[in-house]
Formats: C-alpha cells, sequence, structure tokens
C-alpha cells in the first residue's frame, strides 16, 4: 500500500511549479511490439483481467497501452484511475526529506518531538520511521486486525484504531538494529510530517509533491471514492477468512473496498498510468530534492543490514541486492521503485537513472489467479521486470529467486 512540492531552499535542486514536458509519442517500435508480447504471455500465463502500461526513456514514450477488461464487456484503457497504495511511501519520503533540506529537522531526530507517547520515542527517529527500521509491530499482520479487516473491508481506520492493534504487541526488535516491513511506520511518519508542516497531509503533499511533479490525476480520499472513469478489481482474499471452501467458486469485487488502512491519514490516494510514469521520474531522479537528500532517499544504504527473525517473519529479513529499502523507496539493482499490492490490485512504478526509463504498470486479476487460500501474486511487479529486461538488456531488474 501514495503527492507535490513548492520550491525549497536556495540552492537545491528543484523543478519549476509548472508542469514537466509533455513526453513525445514514438511511432510502434519493436519495442512496443516486444513490450505487448510480454504482455500478452503475463495475461494468459498469470491469468490477468486487465493491464495498463507505460513505459518511457527520456521524453519519448515507447508505449501507452491498456489490455483486457475493467469489467465484463468493458475495455480497461488508459485514462482509468486506479489505488495509489505504497506509493504513496515514495511522496512521505519526498515531502520528509523537503523539510531537512529546509532545515526544519533532520532525519536523526526522534520522534518523541512530536508524539513522546508512543513506545521507544525517545530512541526512534524519523529515518528510522521512513527505512522501516524502528521495530514497530504492523497493525496489518495483527490477527485480530486481520478479522476485522476481513469482517468490513469497507471500513475505515482511524489512527487512534491501528496503533492500538500495532502497539498490542511488544516491539518485535531494538530500534535501528533490525529491518522489518511495517505500514505502523508510514502512517506514524505521516501524523508527524502534517505536524511538522502545520498542515493536513493530504494538503503538503499536494503544495510540495504532487504539484510540483505535475502529476494531475492523482487525488487524495479518506472514504472508498475513485474519480471516473475506474479500473474495476476483484478478489478471492477473503475466501479463507470468511470459511469459504476452496472447492466452492469465489470472487468478489474490491473496487471500492476502503484502503485507507494502508496509508497515513491524507495519502489514501487514487492515480493513472500517466501520473504512476510521471512519479516514477520525479523519484527517481530526485528533482525536488538536494543531491544528498536524493541519495538519502534511494541510495542502497541497507544492503546487506537485517536478518530474519521468528518475530517478525516474514516480514523481517537481509536487504539485498534485489531488494533493499531506501526512504519510502524500494531499490531493486539499479531501479528504484515502489510495488503496491491491495484489494485483487498491483501496480509498480520503476525509474531506471542511467537510462533515463520509467515502467508504469497496473494489474487486476481473474479467478484462476487466486489459490486456495485466496493469495495472488503481485503480477505488476513480475510485468515491471520483464519489460524492463526488454528496454534496458544491459542493466535489467533482478528478478527474485524462485
Amino acid at each position: 500500500m501514495g503527492s507535490v512540492l513548492t520550491a525549497v531552499a536556495l540552492g537545491l535542486s528543484t523543478v519549476a511549479a509548472a508542469a514537466p514536458a509533455t513526453p513525445v509519442t514514438t511511432p510502434h517500435t519493436a519495442s512496443a511490439a516486444a513490450i505487448e508480447d510480454v504482455v500478452q504471455s503475463a495475461m494468459a500465463g498469470g491469468h490477468l483481467r486487465a493491464v495498463i502500461v507505460k513505459v518511457t526513456r527520456g521524453q519519448q514514450v515507447i508505449i501507452e497501452q491498456a489490455f483486457g477488461t475493467s469489467m465484463e464487456g468493458v475495455p480497461a484503457t488508459t485514462d482509468m484511475h486506479f489505488r495509489n497504495g505504497a506509493v504513496a511511501f515514495a511522496y512521505l519520503g519526498t515531502l520528509l526529506m523537503q523539510f531537512v533540506d529546509e532545515h526544519k529537522v533532520t532525519l536523526d531526530d526522534t520522534i518523541d518531538r512530536w508524539m513522546p507517547e508512543l513506545p521507544e520515542a525517545d530512541q526512534v527517529t524519523l529515518k528510522m520511521l521512513a527505512n522501516q527500521t524502528t521495530g514497530y509491530p504492523d497493525y496489518e499482520t495483527d490477527p485480530a486486525w486481520e478479522a476485522a479487516w476481513s469482517a468490513d473491508p469497507f471500513h475505515i481506520w482511524t489512527v487512534e484504531e491501528r496503533l492500538a492493534y500495532a502497539f498490542a504487541r511488544p516491539l518485535q526488535f531494538a530500534p535501528g538494529s533490525n529491518w522489518s516491513y511495517s505500514h505502523t511506520n508510514f502512517m506514524i511518519l505521516g501524523e508527524i510530517l502534517a505536524r511538522i508542516g502545520g498542515q493536513p497531509l493530504d494538503m503538503l503533499l499536494s503544495e510540495k509533491v504532487l504539484g510540483p511533479m505535475g502529476l494531475t490525476g492523482t487525488t487524495q480520499t479518506v472514504t472508498s471514492d475513485i474519480p471516473s472513469p475506474v479500473l474495476h478489481t476483484y478478489s478471492s482474499e477473503r475466501r479463507a477468512a470468511l470459511g469459504i471452501s476452496p472447492t466452492t467458486s469465489f470472487y468478489e469485487e474490491s473496487t471500492f473496498w476502503n484502503t485507507q488502512w494502508g496509508t497515513p491519514i491524507g495519502a489514501n490516494q487514487t492515480t493513472t498510468i500517466d501520473d504512476l510514469a510521471t512519479t516514477a521520474v520525479a523519484v527517481g531522479t530526485g528533482s525536488l530534492l538536494s543531491q544528498s537528500s536524493y541519495e538519502a532517499v534511494t541510495a542502497p544504504n541497507l544492503l546487506g543490514f537485517g536478518h530474519s527473525d521468528p518475530v517478525c517473519a516474514p516480514v523481517c529479513f537481509t536487504q539485498v541486492e534485489g531488494y533493499n529499502f531506501g526512504l519510502g523507496v524500494v531499490r531493486s539493482g539499479s531501479w528504484i521503485l515502489q510495488n503496491p499490492q491491495l484489494a485483487g490490485f498491483s501496480a509498480t512504478e520503476a525509474y531506471l537513472p542511467s537510462e533515463g526509463i520509467a515502467i508504469a504498470v497496473a494489474v487486476t486479476y481473474l479467478p484462476a489467479a487466486f489459490d486456495a487460500q485466496g493469495n495472488y501474486p503481485n503480477a505488476a511487479d513480475s510485468l515491471f521486470r520483464s519489460i524492463g529486461a526488454v528496454v534496458a538488456p544491459d542493466d535489467p531488474p533482478p528478478v527474485p529467486n524462485g
């Protein structure tokens, strides 16, 4: 489980407030044809309902195309809106480093300055929230929370509700001593960023991140609203929780499940494939940040850090070349990305700085994509890696083992 900025202090490398230049669509090329083949193969082999893809190199659009259907009889289109999920974490990392560039905070500031009531608040830093090293349990992995979500996926989760689930369990490890993926970290970071900026988070993101990035199709909502036209999603992931037999057909519309649970208040967003590709470029180039802040966000600073531990497995592990966390973003080889998966949907936005290549993919699923327990793969991430191998054969994204 995604915003925009004004010019910051003198001397920083920033983009103008005006929208970036419009990419130029190139004639159908061999690369575009190869990408089409990759997508069609993935749709057949992975039981995908729809795929929307956009790939750019510099100002050239290699391909922007929709495949499959949004609903039965309704073709998917490239202007459809869908959930942003964890893409918002990249926006939070950008906003945090803007405040660092503006000398309002440092990454080593402890969070007791803003939320002293939290466990180990005098030891947990802003950097630890953004790079997932606090040791705070993820409320999303709490069995009681999972049961409550499965019972009502339309519920709007408050910060207080999520904190109660998160801290019903002890810290998983001492702050800064391990790495573990936790939505709790970014929920808290969003609350603190709003206090630093003195405005609601959605306003800060709009003014300081989304707008300056030139994002015109990304909107925030606390409700389940999605602007039209909508890419509809379907899921079987509540099968086990609802006690539905693996032999019984079960496939429900999940388009309007509320996804506020996964992001801070003010960062539950919907977007378009154009904005997803624009985000990949803006985050991947650090266009709104100083060089030092860009490196703090995107460099493989955690490579080799962390270890598996029964108390937090499977979401704690050693950071490796194929997956290591920055500040709100993931590095995979030379690529900088985010790859959300939720509510019967997956997406990936990724950028290769050395070649100026951006890849944006959004995916929905057919019933056969879900296993007997309702689990399903992040097909958007897999598709990005296959497409990356086509457009950047000399520096393709690593393919996970297995």
